[in-house]
């Protein structure tokens, strides 16, 4: 065969190429993160609670084709016509107990089929498996960090809207963080031209109750910016035990209320116009759409390079000291840091379908990757790694070459003997040989 001849480089003729390597596999490492996933039950729990209502006899059964894509998301394939090129893999047709992976067309028709109860099953699936995750650590304290993003489309897609926000055309879901750790606890996909806190409260309810009731002794605490300042929200977060902050947008009267640290700040930094000035404060204020008054935190701060002063204000119903709110909100800047790594490197922004209810299936098995790669980086990864990037992590540890060697008996993995993270990946895998989560 053409492919079994030998290439020789003309910049080296001892060199010689030929691609009878045998059967190799770049995502050697994958194997790692399906003893992770196969700790969680993740397979049975697909087979027991996924199905969409398609009765047809196929080679490829429903929960088989989910967990590929879930595979293939974790490993940085986002697209259907990736299963194509990799249909022959050894590591994924090995792990997915397959002789072939499911084609393009298969996974696209796979698609088309998703609809309410398939999303409804996906949402089920993810409770399932936070509390699979909690059963072996369970957090003393959970973070609601609520913010929208901007999920472009293409074209005239079902639902798609122009966002003068973002200032362009696509979806507009709405995301809810735990800003702890990471894990992505619900995400809405929505209208692109749907204001920020549009059904915030019915998105946000079952999340609260599903800690109150399964979770109690777990604190909660609310964060967002001035899109979901709405007296709703507030309510909403008292009335469940939940501490809130959240920023409110700047007016006149709030401005009045802070006049005296305006002034203060300007008269210092009119002495020191090289320094950044800053000044905290609280008051009591009620707004007209208010049933009572909250207490309000702000900022005043000026800097050097900026003629005016800037002004922050935030409702809270927290005892934490001015500072020490404003630091608290100001953190929220880490779930900038989780969209993004959503969007780029778990394609979160790959919104292909032409129907909306697809593209809200598709988005669910993202955040099901997404939510097991987070998992596997905070519960089996060594120390020094936990806070690397899923890419990072792909690169050092999924992206490893290695052959598959079969006997009468046994599947043996020869991995790459340069890898230079061998010593992580062992203690990776005890790390996982040690977790007991419960699956009942």
């Amino acid at each position: 065969m053409s492919i079994l001849a030998n290439l020789h480089l003309q910049s080296n003729t001892k060199i010689k190429i030929n691609f009878n390597g045998g059967n190799l596999s770049s995502d050697a490492g994958l194997l790692l993160l399906h003893e992770f996933v196969d700790k969680l039950g993740l397979h049975q729990l697909l087979k027991n609670s996924f199905k969409t209502t398609d009765k047809a006899k196929r080679q490829h059964l429903d929960d088989e084709i989910l967990l590929q894509k879930i595979y293939q998301f974790c490993s940085g394939y986002f697209t259907d016509n990736v299963s194509d090129e990799l249909s022959t893999d050894p590591v994924f047709t090995t792990l997915l107990g397959k002789k072939r992976l499911a084609s393009q067309p298969t996974i696209s028709r796979f698609g088309s089929r998703l609809d309410e109860i398939t999303l409804e099953q996906l949402h089920e699936i993810t409770c399932a498996l936070r509390k699979r995750i909690y059963s072996v650590v369970q957090p003393p304290r959970i973070l609601l960090d609520l913010d929208s993003t901007l999920l472009p489309t293409y074209g005239k897609q079902e639902g798609e809207a122009f966002n003068y926000h973002y200032s362009a055309h696509g979806y507009h879901p709405l995301v809810c963080y735990d800003g702890f750790t990471g894990d992505l606890l619900k995400i809405e996909l929505r209208k692109g031209n749907t204001y920020s806190s549009t059904g915030v409260q019915k998105f946000l309810q079952p999340l609260l109750d599903e800690y109150l009731n399964q979770y109690p002794d777990t604190e909660l605490f609310l964060r967002g910016d001035s899109g979901f300042a709405t007296p709703e929200l507030y309510t909403q977060a008292e009335s469940n035990g939940c501490s809130y902050a959240i920023r409110l947008k700047n007016n006149r009267l709030l401005r009045e209320l802070a006049f005296h640290l305006e002034e203060e700040v300007t008269a210092k930094a009119a002495v020191h116009p090289d320094q950044f000035v800053a000044l905290y404060g609280e008051f009591s204020y009620q707004a007209g759409s208010w049933n009572y008054a909250r207490r309000v935190i702000c900022k005043i701060e000026k800097r050097p390079e900026e003629l005016f002063v800037r002004h922050t204000f935030i409702v809270t119903n927290m005892a934490l000291s001015p500072q020490d709110l404003v630091r608290f909100y100001c953190n929220r800047g880490r779930m900038e840091n989780f969209i993004k790594e959503s969007k780029n490197e778990f394609g979160f922004a790959m919104m292909s379908s032409h129907s909306m209810l697809v593209n809200s299936n598709r988005l669910q098995i993202c955040m099901l990757a997404y939510n097991l790669f987070n998992w596997f980086r905070r519960l089996c990864l060594p120390g020094k790694m936990k806070k690397f990037r899923a890419d990072t992590i792909r690169l050092k540890f999924l992206k490893i070459a290695g052959k598959l060697v079969k006997s009468a008996r046994t599947i043996t993995f020869k991995l790459c003997s340069s890898c230079p993270y061998i010593r992580e990946f062992y203690e990776t895998f005890k790390n996982i040989d040690r977790l007991r989560p419960k699956l009942e």
